[in-house]
């Protein structure tokens, strides 16, 4: 048997197994509409996009730091597909370049789940109503945009929103980002990313 013809049996064999299981036939037995990932409950069609940058390209001058030749405008996010059952959300902006060592440029607890999107410069001035910032690398509550050293190279800056099935998260202001991420463990119910990336 070679092995498209034993990737074959697999899938016939897994296939109906896991649309039991998952729920994925209606009574006909028949296959419904649905993705692997929604099958794991993964949130898949959570979408994040921003206005200021498609995703992979680069974060434009304005939102960098005031240090680095920026104003220091908190990035503008909007996002769509927000699973059922989402009680609130949180979003994260980290640089994942190693010299970085996972820096935090923001990160933001108890956003209400009816919220869609965070406009240009909401940090400290227009966040939705019982939204909680978190404090940043820098040492400050809110945002702080890009600084990356000189000549470090391009610098990935992953904006990750979450869907949380809890309506607070009882963190402290100067949380670390292990213990964000800790919080959010067993209450994700999905999450969209999107990068960014600077460099000087």
């Amino acid at each position: 048997m070679n092995r498209m013809s034993i990737f074959a049996f697999l899938a016939a064999a897994f296939l109906p197994v896991a649309a039991q299981a998952f729920n994925l036939t209606n009574p006909t037995g028949r296959f419904v509409n649905k993705s692997i990932a929604d099958m794991m409950h993964m949130g898949s069609s959570m979408q994040l996009s921003s206005p200021a940058f498609q995703n992979g390209a680069s974060i434009p001058a304005r939102y960098v730091r005031t240090a680095a030749g920026g104003e220091n405008v908190s990035i503008p996010v909007q996002w769509r597909g927000v699973p059922a059952g989402t009680k609130s959300l949180a979003l994260s902006i980290v640089d994942h370049n190693p010299v970085a060592r996972m820096w935090v440029h923001w990160m933001v607890i108890d956003i209400p789940a009816g919220t869609r999107s965070l406009d240009a410069g909401a940090s400290g001035r227009h966040m939705p109503p019982g939204a909680v910032e978190l404090a940043n690398s820098f040492g400050d509550v809110g945002y702080g945009g890009p600084q990356p050293p000189q000549g470090s190279g391009p610098h990935p800056y992953v904006i990750t929103l979450y869907a949380l099935n809890v309506a607070r998260l009882d963190l402290k202001p100067h949380t670390s980002l292990a213990g964000f991420r800790q919080a959010l463990m067993g209450k994700t119910l999905g999450k969209a990313s999107l990068t960014g990336y600077y460099q000087k």
